[in-house]
């Protein structure tokens, strides 16, 4: 669609909100003259728990022209339903991997929220809240509303405003951004990674290069820190799974259900393929990665063809894994014995079925817990990466008999040498760099490697901070 009227100037205006010095919450506010536009629209994680919250707004919704959102985990897309019910009523821009798993994790965010509402009634003696009983009707309104956008192909989004997605190699339909304005003798352009992939871990297709641009916001999550090789990932895992068959334990791995499941099941079942890991069998628990896994299967293209790379196969041609989607089939496995891997949600162990199986394995030193994921403060993952002989679960002190393991290489985020890797090819243009979605101390260090590196305007912006392109 060809829109005729054209902003008077090619002038841009970035305010920073969400997931400014930290890593939750996406969500940028881009001004063009009077249109604006939110680059994602996330929700916030609390830091010691799993929940998510929205946040506010940087404008009252019903000003917000277009939102574009680079992916579906709901740090960057959780909030829509909110801002849907403050009054947004225009295109949501994205990818057609993205409008899927959109509804996928809205759809589990508002179950979530009506069951919690449903118990605090209970234990209260009150009515639910009634807003909290339109969460799933406004998830409805969200995907009425996504306009889907192949990858590469520019799009009008605004007058003179023009819209191109590029693949970000993150999770399934991750997506950079990159908006340029056309105005009256120059062009300005903007570019924002989202969350970009990490090199050399074959599952996905790689990052598309970042586009050039006036100003690159790009994310930080891993600034100052690397992830291990695909080599040592193996390594530990083949020395825990073999250790579970000599002992007849199991393998537990939390896991986040979009993500880092995905992963996770991939190279489990690539190694086991190749021999480098004993065959046994792999159970994924949760509902929520079942429903992922069945989009991704509708995706192939998404995917390299290599044939050690191909994405999960159909379940009846890999026997050995099994998702358990039912509370009753979860509540089995739970009393399991012998040897196996139980891929389970609830990636920092504080929610998600991962509970039921902690429970019944923290005091079985033939068990062992592979952390994939970062572990914040006060979760009880991080009890369980600390020197401890006990950790702190539902009220009560538990051994920690189980071997516990951290790995760090199943992680859809470029690490630091990523990052400068995705960066090098704009340095000596006139570029403006604006590090995001890390925390102060990575974003630092990503940002004085970049200035070594001969960037001249690197900054991390903190919340309301705004730079102007004229």
């Amino acid at each position: 669609m060809i829109m005729q009227a054209r902003p008077i100037s090619a002038n841009l205006t970035v305010t920073f909100w969400g997931a400014a010095r930290t890593v939750t919450g996406s969500m940028h506010l881009v001004e063009v003259g009077d249109q604006r536009i939110l680059l994602d629209c996330g929700a916030e994680r609390e830091r010691q728990h799993s929940r998510v919250r929205s946040p506010g707004f940087p404008v009252p919704p019903p000003y917000v022209d277009v939102v574009v959102l680079s992916h579906a985990h709901v740090d960057h897309c959780g909030a829509l339903p909110r801002l849907i019910r403050e009054g947004f009523t225009g295109p949501i821009y994205c990818t057609r991997a993205t409008a899927e798993l959109v509804a996928v994790m809205l759809a589990d965010s508002a179950r979530f929220q009506e069951e919690e509402a449903q118990t605090r009634a209970i234990l209260q003696s009150e009515s639910a809240n009634p807003a909290v009983n339109e969460v799933r009707q406004q998830v409805h309104q969200v995907l009425r509303q996504v306009v889907c956008v192949p990858y590469c192909v520019p799009t009008e989004i605004l007058p003179g405003v023009f819209l191109t997605l590029v693949d970000a190699g993150h999770i399934l339909g991750s997506a950079m951004i990159h908006l340029m304005v056309d105005g009256p003798g120059r062009e300005t352009r903007l570019t924002f990674t989202g969350d970009i992939g990490r090199r050399g871990l074959p599952f996905l297709h790689p990052a598309a290069p970042v586009p050039p641009a006036d100003l690159v916001v790009c994310e930080s999550t891993y600034g100052g820190r690397y992830h291990q090789t695909v080599e040592a990932m193996t390594e530990v895992m083949a020395r825990t799974v073999r250790r579970s068959v000599e002992q007849g334990g199991v393998v537990l791995i939390p896991a986040f259900s979009l993500g880092r499941t995905q992963l996770a099941v991939h190279y489990l079942q690539k190694w086991m393929r190749a021999g480098q890991l004993p065959r046994l069998p792999v159970f994924v628990d949760s509902p929520l990665a079942a429903e992922v896994a069945d989009v991704y299967e509708r995706f192939p293209e998404a995917f390299p063809t290599d044939e050690d790379t191909l994405p999960l196969p159909p379940l009846e041609e890999w026997p050995t894994v099994r998702y358990v989607r039912s509370r009753s089939e979860s509540d089995e496995l739970a009393e399991r014995r012998g040897p196996c891997v139980i891929v389970a949600s609830g990636g920092m162990c504080d929610g998600g079925r991962i509970v039921k199986h902690l429970k019944r394995h923290l005091d079985d030193p033939r068990a062992s817990v592979v952390l994939i994921s970062y572990q914040a403060p006060d979760t009880l993952g991080r009890q369980l990466l600390e020197q401890r002989p006990t950790v702190r679960l539902h009220g009560r002190n538990w051994n920690k008999w189980l071997d516990v393991v951290e790995l760090n290489g199943f992680s859809g985020h470029a690490d630091h040498a990523d990052l400068l890797a995705y960066l090098e090819p704009l340095t000596g243009s006139a570029t403006r760099l604006r590090l995001v979605h890390g925390e102060p101390h990575a974003a630092q260090a990503l940002a004085e490697a970049l200035l070594d590196r001969g960037f001249d305007d690197v900054a991390v912006p903190a919340r309301e901070d705004t730079v102007h392109l004229a």
